[in-house]
């Protein structure tokens, strides 16, 4: 029988003998000085040591010291006196510690703890932490150290097989648990579900968890578990727990840790911590810790130039010639490189005036392989993964890149109370809040008005000499500094724009009696003209009146006003004029096309009113098309139900009729589910199931609740949009047919697309409510599968999707069938009650399967029944169950309704 074995991958055996430097005593209270800390020991091996760590006396804040130990080749730094090593650390405070446990398990015993506590007061485990546990059939909770609060919990299985390596941890073979926020400490519970699996079940003899910082890739693939050198450290955080709060520690600007410039954060462990202003970087606990880093001072003999492109200050290609990191170019084989931590890209030009930096392709070997645009929030930062310094950089995509920075991420008011690091260097120059959109980037300078040059340098904004520019002044110029003054010529002078001055002119007389003369007959031509332009303008009204007329009578316009005339006043549908829809599409440009379907083109509108809508133009001119049209807007204005598109109006006044209806912003189910497949669909298995719910409840209205009995005849994805929430709207009822209620079907001309159209319907021609259904059934199997009706198999050939899910359901593979997204986020129970519901809808005869109303009742039930089991929605108890005897007799009905023949 083997023992547990729990290794704390941090723990670290130290000789005796060993040559050591600590400091276990000597801790501060006050805000020290960068001078004061000169004298202290500022590394340890490769470890850059920061306040409020320190070694010796006067070194470091009270209760935060910390110990090197050089017995080994390579030194190694500890917190304190205890065997916590502390592998890295940041100037603001936080550094990074192994946490790693490895257990050994051992047959009869089922459950295993491990636990870690800070090795001092004032260190906590950041929220910016994961705890991942490898291992096959377990069960695992974590709790808070010291108050036993749980604070989450995971499950790993592993189906009877060894748990996979080299895959992310998803809860095969490993499972991880996101810390809500910081803790002291953990404790951690591990329970085996499986009593009957031997050792060569497990990928390694037992268990073994650690904790890891947060990275981009939160699911990053590991090549092996069981190494340590795989594993990233765990980050802590430093909290000054002196004082209960920032309240109470302010109140004692004596032992008070946080400097000026820096803000104070209460801790949700107890105590608080410091923190950089948000436009600031660098350590909140030292005096000073948190200004800026720019020198505005260049050193002289400075180069000026990358072979044919000026390199100005703040931008520099050595040390010393650049205002900081951020402006640092290279200037390789005669190339202007500017560096970014995510790639390298060539500038072309460089303009201190507009605030711009022109660069053109990247340079090879980048790391990025496409251009990434790094913006900033309203705090100034960058969700780019490289240095800070990158904030400053706001890219704008032209035919070249086009970057627009600032000098610091200050306001201008606060870049002026420090003179050493203000940027605005030249007397006449002024400073410039830089926003991209309505994100703050910071500040940067620019020459004052009437001056041009660099705003950076002393003496660096010169005076522009206006009179010297030939087209600034038609008459005498008199040029001083930041502007000039223009005084027109003498009477009976005019400016000679060749020799740039005043002279007499001898032919004043006739020229002014020419313009007499000429400006006379151009009055004359102009109230002619302008006459001539009135009479055309009303002639062609009249025509486009006529015209506009002639189509309104051939479009039906006389049927239609009866038609829609009974409708409420607050429902009423409207007849826009041509000349209103020309507007609000600008005259149909092509750049407001929103698609192009079978029955026409819908362009997106703005009314007068700022709605914005969506405008059918019907494709053909055919009789046809436009009983059709008639159709659609006859049926949608009979409808009120919110999954239906609203129909605003229509306009017959152009040759072909238009059709007014609410804008739909999300698009179609068709085009979320098959425009991209190669990525994870934007839809998940609760949004199917919703979305679902939503079509087939306005279906059924259609069929049974409207105030007459309506076929839409062409349901497919397609014509189901999503508005901006997500919320489904039918659309498209062109080819739709209303019947009166006495009649079950209505034989007509087969209509529809294939991969949806009704088996029995194409053959008879006979439209029932069972068509629609069948339908429908397609696109419940496009959910499921997220394939089209009619697609490629994998031996090339074409399928139908409603066969290909039916054979694969009667040959029991229909998880192989589902799309990886809806077997990753449903249970199997779900699917299996979808699938059935499905095959139900794609019966060959309409009369096997159920009615419109019987799929939502049924759909509506597996949504309810979905969110109690994730409890969305309360469960209800025994005594309610009593009370409400209907619930499980609706679902006796439900389920039975699918497999009787109606």
């Amino acid at each position: 029988m083997s023992t547990i074995l729990i290794a704390m991958y941090f723990l670290l055996m130290f000789s005796a003998a060993a040559p050591r430097v600590d400091g276990t005593a000597g801790g501060i209270l006050q805000i020290p000085s960068s001078d004061s800390l000169a004298k202290c020991i500022s590394r340890c091996g490769d470890i850059d040591i920061f306040y409020p760590f320190g070694i010796g006396s006067g070194c470091f804040r009270l209760g935060f010291d910390l110990t090197c130990n050089s017995s080994t080749k390579h030194p190694k730094l500890f917190l304190g006196s205890s065997t916590a090593q502390v592998t890295y650390m940041y100037s603001s405070g936080g550094l990074g510690t192994p946490i790693f446990f490895n257990l050994t398990t051992r047959p009869g015993t089922n459950t295993y703890n491990m636990s870690w506590e800070a090795p001092v007061k004032g260190i906590t485990i950041a929220s910016d932490n994961i705890l991942y546990v490898a291992g096959c059939d377990f069960d695992v909770t974590l709790f808070e150290y010291g108050t036993g609060d749980m604070v989450g919990s995971c499950m790993s299985r592993c189906a009877g097989k060894k748990a996979p390596t080299g895959v992310s941890c998803n809860g095969i073979g490993c499972c991880l648990i996101q810390l809500p926020r910081d803790l002291p400490g953990f404790r951690a519970e591990l329970v085996s579900t499986n009593t009957t699996a031997t050792q060569s079940d497990w990928f390694h003899p037992g268990i073994m968890a650690f904790v890891s910082m947060i990275y981009y890739n939160t699911t990053a693939i590991f090549s092996s578990w069981t190494d340590p050198s795989n594993i990233f450290d765990a980050m802590l955080s430093v909290t000054i727990v002196d004082q209960p709060s920032c309240q109470s520690a302010q109140m004692n600007k004596a032992s008070y840790a946080c400097s000026i410039g820096s803000s104070c954060q209460n801790s949700s462990s107890g105590g608080y911590n410091c923190d950089c202003s948000s436009y600031r970087q660098g350590n909140p606990y030292i005096l000073d810790g948190c200004m800026q880093d720019y020198n505005p001072k260049p050193k002289k003999h400075c180069p000026a130039s990358c072979r044919r492109i000026t390199v100005p200050f703040p931008f520099g290609l050595e040390e010393g010639c650049y205002a900081n990191e951020r402006f640092r170019l290279n200037c390789t084989s005669g190339d202007l490189i500017f560096s970014l931590s995510i790639a390298q890209y060539l500038v072309t030009d460089i303009s201190v005036e507009d605030g711009t930096l022109f660069v053109s392709n990247m340079v090879k070997g980048s790391k990025a392989q496409e251009v990434v645009i790094i913006q900033t929030d309203s705090a100034g930062h960058g969700w780019d993964s490289g240095p800070p310094m990158e904030d400053q950089f706001d890219f704008s995509m032209e035919y070249n890149i086009v970057m627009k920075w600032a000098v610091a991420n200050l306001i201008c008011q606060a870049a002026k109370k420090n003179d050493t690091t203000y940027a605005c260097r030249s007397s006449h120059s002024y400073c410039l809040n830089v926003t991209h959109g309505e994100i703050f980037m910071g500040y940067r300078c620019k020459c004052s008005l009437g001056f041009q040059g660099n705003p950076y340098i002393k003496d660096g904004c010169i005076d522009i000499d206006e009179c010297a520019l030939s087209s600034n002044c038609n008459g005498r110029c008199q040029n001083f500094l930041g502007g000039y003054t223009c005084t027109s010529c003498p009477h009976r002078k005019e400016f000679d724009p060749i020799k740039q001055k005043c002279v007499t002119s001898a032919k004043q007389h006739n020229l002014l009696l020419g313009i007499a003369i000429g400006t006379g007959c151009g009055l004359g031509s102009i109230i002619i003209a302008f006459c001539l332009i009135l009479f055309t303008n009303k002639w062609k009204k009249g025509i486009k009146k006529r015209i506009r007329l002639a189509h309104f009578k051939k479009n039906q316009g006389l049927l239609l006003e009866q038609l829609i005339s009974d409708e409420s006043a607050t429902n009423k549908t409207k007849i826009f004029s041509l000349e209103e829809l020309e507007k609000a599409t600008n005259n149909f440009d092509v750049a407001r096309v929103l698609g192009r379907g079978g029955h026409g083109t819908v362009y997106k509108g703005i009314l007068s009113d700022q709605r914005v809508v969506a405008i059918k133009k019907s494709k053909i001119v055919e009789q046809t098309e436009i009983d059709q049209f008639i159709n659609e807007v006859a049926i949608l204005s009979q409808i009120i139900h919110r999954n239906v598109v609203k129909l605003f109006g229509c306009c017959l006044e152009s040759e072909v009729p238009l059709l007014v209806y609410e804008f739909i912003s999300n698009g179609t189910l068709h085009d979320l589910l098959h425009i991209d497949v190669g990525v994870k669909c934007l839809l998940s298995w609760d949004d199917r199931i919703r979305i679902a719910v939503e079509a087939a409840g306005a279906l059924a209205y259609l069929h049974s609740a409207a105030a007459i009995p309506i076929f839409h005849r062409d349901v497919k994805s397609s014509n189901i949009l999503l508005n901006s929430s997500f919320a489904t709207k039918v659309s498209d009822f062109g080819a739709s047919r209303s019947l009166s209620l006495d009649e079950t079907h209505v034989v007509t001309i087969v209509q529809g697309t294939f991969g949806y159209l009704d088996p029995e319907y194409y053959h008879t021609g006979q439209l029932t409510e069972k068509s629609d259904v069948y339908s429908f059934g397609v696109i419940l199997v496009e959910l499921l599968t997220r394939k089209k009706p009619i697609f490629i198999n994998d031996l090339g050939a074409k399928q139908n999707l409603a066969h290909y899910f039916v054979e694969g359901l009667q040959e029991g593979a229909i998880m192989e069938l589902m799309d990886p997204q809806v077997v990753k986020e449903a249970d199997p129970e779900d699917i299996d009650d979808i699938s059935s519901l499905t095959e139900a809808c794609l019966r060959l005869k309409g009369k096997d399967r159920p009615t419109m109303k019987e799929v939502d009742m049924r759909l509506q039930f597996l949504r309810t029944k979905r969110l109690r089991k994730c409890n969305i929605l309360p469960e209800v108890s025994n005594s309610d169950a009593q009370m409400l005897p209907s619930c499980y007799s609706l679902e006796q009905e439900l389920s039975s309704s699918l497999t009787l023949p109606r």
